[in-house]
């Protein structure tokens, strides 16, 4: 037997031995509200999860098979992008907008900077399709699957039929991204009084609580909704935000409100990368605020702090970083597979 088809038929046995149960990998701490996503239209599994984790790192879904979705969300970086201010696609081309972070998907309804997309099952749709990020479409996707020795494999594992479809590939890159929970930072562990602020933390957590908490709503630090954060715009992109999917003149400039989890890993900050530092970001919000029609309430007037209440705020910010979610392993490069 030749060295190849030892190794596809070890690989083979693996993951036949994988059990069949179904099996929850979601399991997200009690301070945590009820999921948004419906887990009975696409029951998590370990084989249907590990599949997906296998796709997401796989730069076949793209069409010269140079970009996977990793190259943008890299696992170190909570799944965001932070080696260019905008992110980048096959041929080198550039996007216009920074890749976000990828974690706590399950609260979610709706996705993309813009809200394009409101199912995370459809969600990788866009970025297989986008001419500037993997250009390619679901049903050469398929061929190059079946093409691949690997895979035929894994989607019996994975839904007891070899036949691959373009249906079954975008549940399983769901399921992987559903698993990707941050909830293991010092702020979790306060909350379930396994330990406690500094003094400096408190007082930036009072600050926090005065001042963001009705855009970036704890515990998940959004409330998912879209608002004007007055941005200046920047007049090369053009990026009008949500106005440019709905066409409704109140959503010009209305980004989707993001996480304030792992910020020391996801910078640069905001839809176009415009900041690299969390003090830009709070200038910003105390004195660089641009006034339009359709701005979000809360930002009618900028939030003014001192130097030592911003070092307040950002200190109680790092306890939102989740360092055992960054560097787990479980969702990293599968390397016992893709060798």
């Amino acid at each position: 037997m030749s060295l190849k088809n030892f190794f596809f038929l070890f690989l083979t046995i693996s993951w036949f031995a994988f059990s069949s149960e179904q099996i929850s990998y979601f399991n997200p701490p009690n301070h945590f509200p009820k999921p948004a996503y419906d887990f009975n239209s696409n029951r998590l599994t370990k084989e249907i999860k590990e599949l997906g984790r296998v796709l997401f790192y796989d730069p076949v879904l793209s069409k010269d098979n140079t970009i996977s979705c990793a190259s943008c969300h890299s696992p170190y970086n909570a799944f965001a992008h932070t080696d260019h201010d905008l992110s980048h696609g096959i041929n080198d081309q550039i996007g216009t907008r920074n890749a976000p972070p990828l974690f706590n998907l399950a609260w979610q309804k709706t996705f993309m900077w813009d809200g394009a997309i409101n199912h995370l099952d459809m969600q990788a749709l866009a970025p297989i399709s986008h001419p500037k990020e993997m250009n390619e479409n679901l049903k050469n996707v398929v061929k190059k699957l079946q093409n691949k020795r690997i895979y035929p494999s894994l989607f019996y594992q994975a839904f007891k039929d070899s036949l691959i479809t373009g249906e079954h590939i975008l549940k399983a890159l769901a399921q992987f991204q559903l698993t990707l929970v941050s909830a293991t930072s010092k702020y979790d562990d306060v909350q379930k009084g396994i330990a406690q602020f500094s003094h400096q933390e408190k007082k930036g957590y009072l600050l926090f609580q005065k001042n963001c908490n009705s855009c970036h709503t704890e515990p998940l630090f959004s409330n998912q909704k879209f608002a004007n954060n007055g941005l200046p715009i920047d007049t090369t992109l053009n990026d009008f935000g949500k106005w440019m999917i709905t066409k409704q003149s109140s959503d010009s400039l209305k980004f989707k409100i993001p996480s304030l989890r792992n910020l020391t890993y996801t910078h640069p900050y905001m839809h176009d990368g415009r900041f690299q530092k969390l003090n830009q970001v709070l200038n910003h919000y105390n004195k660089g605020i641009i006034t339009s029609q359709n701005k979000f309430n809360d930002l009618e007037k900028s939030t003014v702090l001192t130097p030592n209440e911003k070092s307040d705020l950002i200190a109680f910010l790092l306890t939102l970083n989740d360092k055992k979610f960054v560097f787990d392993h479980k969702h990293q490069f599968p390397r016992e597979i893709l060798k």
